[in-house]
């Protein structure tokens, strides 16, 4: 016969338990009122010197609910988290200028007056998926393929060295005749050297 298992009665087990060592630490620092000896206390309830003052200090500060065992680990942001403005212009750099690192923003950022550390600068990568070059390279290509922006110089050379799909893009012409495409060959003809300019029209030798 399988044996269901039940998320309630497991919670209320958990709750028991933490009642349980709450109460034990109570107990503890009753104990050493009654003896005046935090050492004997300690011995006669298992627990160390230490961890008698840091019992005391939390029931001192927050009560009974500082007898109770919590589970570690951060309850919101981390304190040396950037500001959202930091992080937009940060985000806003890797987009320029994704080859940069992270102590390359930073100080280009600090010119303009804001102040943070290169671990704020991976900080903000890592929330964002963008630790890696490569990753910051992506971020460039997909908004380029998203939405219609002006490629600076530095852009339009990491793209190119990065995306053989952009480094071969298609020419762009309104109409034919609008753009053309001219160049200079030294061939040989009949025993002689001689120069050729072909020019054709850009539009029609890109979709030949």
């Amino acid at each position: 016969m399988a044996l269901r298992h039940n998320p309630q009665t497991r919670k209320t087990t958990m709750m028991t338990t933490k009642d349980k060592v709450a109460r034990r630490k109570l107990s503890l620092l009753e104990i050493a009122a009654e003896l005046s000896n935090v050492s004997r206390a300690c011995k006669v309830m298992g627990y160390s010197r230490q961890q008698f003052y840091e019992i005391r200090r939390n029931f001192q500060t927050y009560g009974a609910d500082g007898l109770i065992d919590r589970l570690p680990g951060a309850k919101g942001p981390h304190s040396n988290r950037v500001a959202a403005g930091i992080e937009a212009a940060i985000l806003d750099h890797a987009l320029a200028h994704p080859c940069h690192g992270a102590t390359r923003v930073e100080q280009e950022l600090r010119l303009k007056g804001l102040q943070f550390s290169s671990g704020g600068v991976r900080g903000v990568w890592m929330r964002h998926n963008l630790l890696t070059k490569h990753e910051r390279l992506l971020r460039l290509e997909k908004a380029t393929a998203e939405r219609t922006i002006t490629l600076t110089e530095e852009q339009t050379r990491v793209l190119e060295r990065f995306s053989p799909k952009f480094r071969e893009r298609h020419i762009e012409a309104p109409y034919t005749g609008a753009l053309d495409a001219a160049d200079t060959f030294f061939v040989g003809i009949c025993g002689k050297f001689v120069f050729s300019e072909p020019l054709g029209d850009a539009a029609w030798l890109e979709n030949t």
